[in-house]
């Protein structure tokens, strides 16, 4: 972008300004930025679900591991859609753990009145993690109706058949 300045302004002298500061920076590759995303929304569901042996490394294949440990502003090899079928499964089963562990908290914390769901997770109002997961589906390429229906019959195997219906 073009900045124009008055004359007054050129002489000044001091540090350099934040906004030049700014345009000088490299760009970031967003996509690079948008997979980083996904692996911090996968580790914070494994310590708030407290889910044991998930290896969050093995979610992602050989090109997705490598473009964690490269700078933002590179442009990277991203996983492409040809996928290892293995590495599906397993990214299958993570959203399918994450959406059981999400619906038996939602009927832990229901069946003890005396805390409400967001006095026992503060920092998370409004957070919908079976949404999330259909989310988190999408970019892993999972189809996002094997978590729903998973969802679904979640919701029936804890007697919140109301919610399941909806």
């Amino acid at each position: 972008p073009v900045l124009d300045t008055e004359d007054a302004w050129v002489s000044v002298e001091g540090p350099v300004s934040i906004v030049e500061l700014a345009l000088e920076q490299k760009r970031i590759h967003y996509p690079l930025v948008e997979h980083q995303f996904v692996l911090c929304t996968i580790l914070y569901a494994i310590m708030r679900f407290s889910l044991k042996s998930v290896k969050p490394l093995s979610l992602f294949d050989s090109k997705g591991k490598n473009a964690f440990f490269k700078d933002l502003t590179s442009i990277q090899l991203l996983p492409s859609g040809d996928m290892d079928s293995n590495v599906l499964s397993i990214r299958q089963q993570f959203l399918v753990k994450i959406v059981s562990a999400a619906v038996q908290t939602l009927c832990s914390s229901q069946k003890a009145k005396e805390v409400s769901e967001e006095e026992l997770f503060p920092f998370e109002k409004g957070k919908n993690w079976p949404t999330l997961a259909v989310d988190l589906a999408e970019y892993l390429q999972i189809s996002a109706d094997v978590v729903k229906r998973h969802y679904v019959c979640e919701l029936y195997s804890y007697g919140m058949d109301h919610l399941g219906e909806e």
